[in-house]
C-alpha cells in the first residue's frame, strides 16, 4: 500500500477493539488520547463492510478489476506512524511502498520487487517492504493484511 493510500486513509477502530482485563468492546478515534493504549482486534473477524473503499489509481491496475479497502486502527499524532487493516481482491496492481512491516492474515499473492526478490505471500507470512520499493502485485485470492508503516 502507497504512502498516498494511508495518508488519505482515516477510520475509527471497530468496536470489535477490546482493552485487556475489559469485559466489553470499546472503540476509539485514531489521535485521540485512548489511541496511545494497547489494544487487540480480530483481523479476520472485521466485517468487510466495516472496511472503506480506498481509491487505486488506474494506471496502477496491470489486469483485472481490483478493488482495495481499508481501516486505519491506529495512527501517530505527527501521523508518521499508521497501523491497520488493508485488503485488495485479485488482479494485478503496482504500487511505490512506505516502509511497511505487514502479516497475511488471508489469502495469497505475489510480490515482485522491481531489482530485487519475488515474495510468495498467504496466512501468516511476514513481509518487510522499503520506502521506494517499486513493485508489482498479481493477487491470486483476496488478500487481507493486518500492517505497520512508518511515513
Amino acid at each position: 500500500m502507497s504512502t498516498h493510500d494511508h495518508a488519505a486513509a482515516t477510520a475509527a477502530v471497530p468496536a470489535a477493539v477490546s482493552a485487556p482485563g475489559s469485559a466489553s468492546a470499546r472503540a476509539f478515534t485514531p489521535g485521540s488520547g485512548s489511541a496511545s493504549a494497547s489494544f487487540a482486534v480480530s483481523v479476520p473477524d472485521v466485517p468487510d463492510s466495516e472496511l472503506e473503499v480506498e481509491e487505486l489509481d488506474p494506471a496502477q491496475v496491470l489486469s483485472g478489476d481490483p478493488v482495495v479497502t481499508g481501516k486505519v486502527l491506529w495512527e501517530s499524532a505527527d501521523g508518521t506512524q499508521v497501523r491497520g487493516i488493508w485488503q485488495i481482491t485479485p488482479g494485478v496492481v503496482t504500487d511505490t511502498e512506505a516502509d511497511e512491516l505487514f502479516v497475511v492474515v488471508s489469502g495469497r499473492a505475489t510480490i515482485e520487487v522491481e531489482g530485487g526478490p519475488t515474495l510468495e505471500v498467504g496466512p501468516g507470512s511476514a513481509c518487510v517492504l522499503r520506502e521506494g520499493d517499486r513493485t508489482t502485485w498479481t493477487v491470486h485470492e483476496t488478500l487481507r493484511k493486518a500492517y505497520h508503516i512508518t511515513l
